[in-house]
């Protein structure tokens, strides 16, 4: 008789298990089949890019971007939507940059260049003066003030082309662009001149982040990008005469913090809604493009995660919250932002997903987790097969969501495929053509389908003890 109970409770075990199996495949059947056909992703994408356009932090268009999707928010009847208020910093480009190569007196090149965001301007006049090429600082180390000043220090060390990983490319050469103007300055340069981060070679020049650190304002230097083509034109007449001499001239500049916002909304847990589920991107962009794979893509991708729950009439265990993060490109204050006031209220952010790579065709996930919640996604993969999504790695999550980690949540970023993202990034082919429809709502829905698991079985609390060590 003990048997037979015990082979009952098995039975049933296995049934319900069994029917929450299918019920999930379901769920995540539908999940698909309505973010490709009644999907609203691409929709806004395209509002928000040709309509508004870059969306670089302090600016009108910036503004612009947050009352929109606020009020695209409030359409999707959630149970809560708001602004979270955030400084930011504000640069402006000012008139287009100009630049070439002197060869000999009066024989010049023009070259295409950018300033790179948070860069001084030159002199009105320009910057003129030879050029230091080098693909390291330590190789700047070893030349030294005497090879150094005066000159423009010229970073052309290129993104490794061999890395399938093209994240882990662009990790390994972005401290160029980053810190090049800091260590340049060292050692007295006038000024400085960037590869642009780009596998392939174009004509366009990629902007994005650098810092003074604590230099002092007299001590600074300009920096800018030079196309993937120009750097290769400017290296190869380096090799036939040192002498040669680079001009550029751009007209940037730093202005006073202003006031910008991160953009909220959420529907409220049935039965757990103290545990919080967070997915977003970054509403902020550059000025050369229009933004729309970064972060357009996210954006909507993350607003359309709880469109598709509202009109599949998904009724979340779990708070499920969209934030359209505010400053992600130049400093990253709306997710330090976010963070800080979720520590302050003792918010439980469980789980948070991030969508800043790109709307090209998703791959899976990568995960910043303990092993007892990486095991637990690793049991989900067979539920994500049938739409070829089979990358799930332990490896990090995203900038914004990254202020939120704890020793029990779990972060993820979702992988798109990567190989062309570079060819757009921070460039002035960041447009909405570039985008492809398809492969978005294939994103927002692969987002959908995690964040739908998540919220049916939470995380697992048991902190892992290798990272308790740490």
């Amino acid at each position: 008789m003990k048997l037979s109970r015990t082979l009952l409770l098995v039975f049933v075990i296995s049934a319900i298990l069994q029917f929450q199996a299918q019920t999930d495949e379901a769920v995540i059947k539908d999940i698909y089949k309505t973010s490709l056909t009644n999907g609203n992703s691409y929709q806004w994408l395209d509002y928000l890019s040709n309509q508004i356009g870059g969306r670089l932090s302090g600016s009108y268009n910036a503004e612009l971007a947050v009352n929109y999707t606020k009020t695209e928010l409030e359409k999707l009847g959630l149970t809560k939507v708001w602004l979270q208020p955030v400084m930011v910093p504000k640069w402006v480009r000012g008139a287009k940059e100009y630049a070439y190569i002197e060869s000999s007196e009066g024989k010049t090149t023009t070259v295409n260049i950018c300033a790179l965001g948070g860069s001084v301007a030159t002199p009105g006049i320009g910057v003129k003066a030879e050029v230091v090429e080098v693909k390291s600082f330590e190789e700047l180390a070893t030349l030294g003030e005497a090879n150094i000043k005066g000159k423009i220090v010229f970073y052309n060390r290129p993104m490794q082309a061999d890395l399938i990983q093209t994240f882990q490319a662009y990790g390994g050469c972005v401290n160029q662009r980053y810190k090049g103007a800091v260590e340049a300055a060292k050692y007295g340069a006038t000024g400085v001149i960037v590869r642009s981060m780009n596998l392939r070679l174009d004509d366009l020049p990629h902007t994005g982040s650098m810092t003074y650190e604590d230099l002092p304002n007299d001590k600074r230097i300009p920096s800018a990008a030079i196309s993937t083509n120009d750097a290769e034109l400017l290296s190869s007449m380096l090799k036939l005469d040192t002498g040669a001499k680079f001009y550029f001239r751009q007209h940037c500049k730093q202005l006073k913090d202003v006031q910008s916002y991160n953009v909220i909304g959420e529907i409220k847990g049935s039965e757990y809604p103290d545990e919080i589920i967070t997915v977003g991107g970054h509403l902020d962009s550059w000025d050369l493009g229009d933004g729309s794979h970064d972060d357009g893509a996210g954006v909507v991708q993350s607003m359309e995660v709880l469109r598709l729950f509202k009109v599949l009439n998904i009724t979340p265990k779990r708070t499920i919250r969209v934030v359209l993060f505010m400053n992600e490109e130049n400093g990253l204050r709306g997710g330090k932002k976010y963070a800080e006031e979720a520590k302050t209220k003792g918010e439980n952010h469980i789980f948070a997903l991030e969508s800043d790579a790109g709307g090209f065709t998703p791959r899976g996930f990568s995960f910043d987790c303990n092993e007892a919640n990486f095991n637990q996604v690793l049991s989900w993969k067979p539920l994500f097969k049938p739409y070829l999504i089979h990358y799930f790695e332990k490896g990090g999550s995203g900038a914004d969501v990254g202020p939120l980690k704890s020793e029990t949540n779990v972060l993820a970023g979702l992988r798109p495929d990567s190989q062309r993202y570079f060819d757009h990034h921070h460039a002035s082919n960041d447009t909405f053509d570039a985008v492809n429809k398809r492969e978005l709502e294939l994103g927002a829905a692969t987002m959908t389908a995690l964040v739908y698991l998540y919220d049916t079985y939470g995380v697992n609390p048991i902190p892992n003890p290798s990272t308790l060590k740490d």
